[in-house]
């Protein structure tokens, strides 16, 4: 119903966009039925004269009908199956050949007004995109040689070194070589809080460069841009067709053949069997094939999704697709990976304890001079926890790393090293936490051991900090009658400390990325239909293997690209709204099918114990189909 074209992007892969003139057209539908309704309401003005009146209704007839028909004749032609469209313009031009020209005119006017409604629908979500595809720049401010030049975005290569001025969207992905500014993201993520960005943070395309002017490396090309993922995921999902759907169209071809097979039988039969007339028995063929079309039940399901999937996109919440979106709404279990899902994946110092006649200083000084020149996250953490209370070190100190394990170092002359148990000696670990009288790895910490020389001078107990929504999320998803479970590649002491103070109510641990698909296969024959939450590489086959794979926004290309629905803002709040939306539409989809079937049904046996006109016929009919798409139109707010 909604005509889109496509183009060729700087990517050279096709997206759908809305043509100017067919953005044009949606509002001459609804121009034209209103035409069409103020011609029956001249023509029934001049009822007193036939001639007029009928020339009226007629143009009303062309006017309203023109596009329904134009639609129904092509679908037809390309399809070879017959439609909605064309039987009620049989039940329109039968209802004038019997004499009830308004009737006629009255059901064109009602289907044409409830088409444009439909068409308004099915367009909501390419104007979406239609409105994100224009906030990508045109142009770039290339930096070469210490002079800037003027190019084409698509021009745009990896490690090219841009400038951001302020005012300006950025015009590709990529990190911030120089330069701090405010970023207004919200037409990614679409979180109106502006975001502090400095040098060695991200930037992504379309977004706006408050103040500052910034020098950023290019990262990635235009097409592998997370804008243009965006965009390819808003596209993915207005193609989509959910299994209720696919269901009602399959239906739609069969349904309407056999309306064109009774309305033959009622042509003659009522006659021969039941002695009515022939003028009521052409009358009552005609009330049928009126009241019997299924419009109502067709437009039950789309309008729904698509108004669900322009919410989501607008408020951060990416969808594949609407079958995805049917599926979430049944949702028994959703497990989630830990880092960087239910935690932040940024640990942090929460105990430090020294050895009872040691510096505590000399130990922070020794241990920032050391970390701060490691770029892993437990070493980020150690050194800011060291800088926070106070230690200092100038200059530069060479550090020998064993990857997994720990780092050493000479600082002052001492030997220092920094690292698991197993890296300084499982004794002399054991030995000084059996002494300090702490059992912290019970509590779930990851423990890094500082030595200094022969003998360990303190210890560090780190933890990943957990998101301040997650607790209240799984109790929500708790209310909503949802199970929760925590598949992770971390310690069971770790793993089993998080989730306490998470609130899941199921723990596997030390999960490899075949094992965590093997848990949700697992857990899918427990509980029915499973989501899996996650954002690494190692997620993606559980992401796979559940029957909705969801993302975070800030995890990785694979993550993103596997995933069934992306959580942009990586707010785990938005996949409870999600839920209870879905949920929603699905109800919504239930309402429209029970209500439009018992319309159809009610219609129909008025019709044959003749009690019921023409008129009341059309009202009924084509009243629910309006009813029914504003009923799913409720999910665009």
């Amino acid at each position: 119903m909604n005509e889109q074209v496509m183009i060729k992007t700087n990517s050279q892969r096709p997206i759908q966009e809305e043509r100017p003139e067919k953005k044009w057209l949606q509002h001459t539908e609804l121009i034209a039925a209103l035409i069409s309704g103020v011609l029956i309401l001249a023509g029934w003005f001049f009822s007193e004269t036939e001639s007029l009146s009928v020339s009226l209704y007629i143009l009303a007839f062309l006017i309203g009908g023109f596009a329904k028909a134009k639609e129904g004749i092509q679908d037809t032609l390309e399809t070879k199956a017959l439609n909605v469209e064309l039987l009620m313009i049989f039940a329109a031009v039968g209802s004038s050949l019997i004499g009830y020209w308004a009737e006629g005119a009255v059901l064109i006017f009602i289907f044409s007004l409830s088409g444009a409604l439909e068409t308004y629908t099915m367009n909501k979500s390419s104007r979406d995109l239609t409105s994100l595809m224009k906030l990508e720049p045109e142009e770039a401010t290339l930096l070469v040689g210490g002079k800037e030049k003027r190019i084409p975005a698509a021009d745009i290569k990896v490690d090219d070194m841009i400038v951001i001025k302020p005012g300006e969207r950025v015009a590709a992905d990529g990190i911030i070589e120089s330069g701090a500014t405010s970023l207004d993201e919200s037409a990614l993520t679409g979180e109106a809080m502006p975001v502090e960005k400095t040098a060695g943070d991200a930037v992504y395309t379309g977004t706006v460069n408050r103040n500052g002017s910034l020098t950023v490396r290019v990262t990635k090309s235009n097409e592998h841009s997370l804008f243009r993922k965006i965009i390819r995921l808003v596209e993915e999902a207005q193609n989509s067709v959910s299994p209720a759907q696919a269901f009602i169209e399959r239906f739609e071809n069969v349904y309407v053949k056999c309306v064109l097979f009774a309305v033959a039988l009622l042509l003659f039969v009522p006659h021969f069997a039941l002695g009515w007339s022939w003028s009521e028995t052409f009358y009552r063929a005609m009330v049928f094939m009126v009241v019997a079309s299924p419009c109502a039940l067709v437009a039950s399901i789309m309008p729904a999704a698509l108004s669900l999937i322009s919410n989501g996109a607008r408020n951060g919440l990416l969808v594949k697709g609407s079958v995805f979106l049917e599926q979430l709404g049944s949702v028994r279990m959703i497990a989630f990976d830990k880092t960087g899902t239910v935690t932040k994946g940024q640990p942090a110092v929460e105990a430090f304890q020294a050895a009872e006649d040691v510096n505590e200083a000399e130990v922070l000084e020794a241990v920032y001079a050391i970390e701060k020149q490691s770029s892993h996250p437990l070493a980020k953490a150690i050194a800011k926890f060291a800088e926070n209370r106070g230690a200092e070190h100038a200059g530069y100190t060479s550090i020998d790393e064993t990857s997994g394990f720990g780092v050493q170092a000479d600082v002052s002359g001492a030997k220092w090293m920094i690292g698991k148990a197993g890296f300084i000696g499982e004794g002399l670990a054991a030995a000084f936490l059996k002494k300090t009288g702490k059992d912290l790895k019970d509590k779930g910490y990851t423990l890094v051991f500082i030595k200094k020389n022969e003998r360990i001078a303190g210890c560090m107990a780190l933890k990943d900090q957990i998101r301040p929504e997650a607790k209240a999320v799984m109790e929500e998803l708790e209310a909503l009658g949802i199970k929760t479970a925590m598949l992770t590649g971390d310690h069971p002491e770790t793993a089993a400390a998080i989730a306490k103070e998470a609130g899941l109510t199921t723990v596997v641990a030390e999960c490899l990325p075949d094992q965590k698909a093997e848990e949700i296969k697992k857990l899918k024959k427990t509980y029915g239909t499973i989501a899996m939450v996650g954002d690494g590489i190692n997620d993606a086959p559980a992401l796979k293997t559940a029957d909705i794979g969801i993302a975070m926004g800030g995890g990785t290309d694979v993550a993103l690209e596997t995933a069934d629905l992306v959580l942009m803002q990586n707010d785990l709040h938005k996949l409870v709204k999600m839920c209870r939306l879905s949920r929603k539409m699905n109800r919504i989809i239930k309402q429209n099918i029970v209500f439009s079937l018992t319309v159809i049904c009610l219609l129909i046996c008025a019709n044959f114990l003749q009690v019921m006109e023409l008129p009341f016929g059309v009202i009924g009919h084509e009243g629910s189909t309006i009813l029914v798409i504003l009923n799913g139109l409720r999910l665009l707010k």
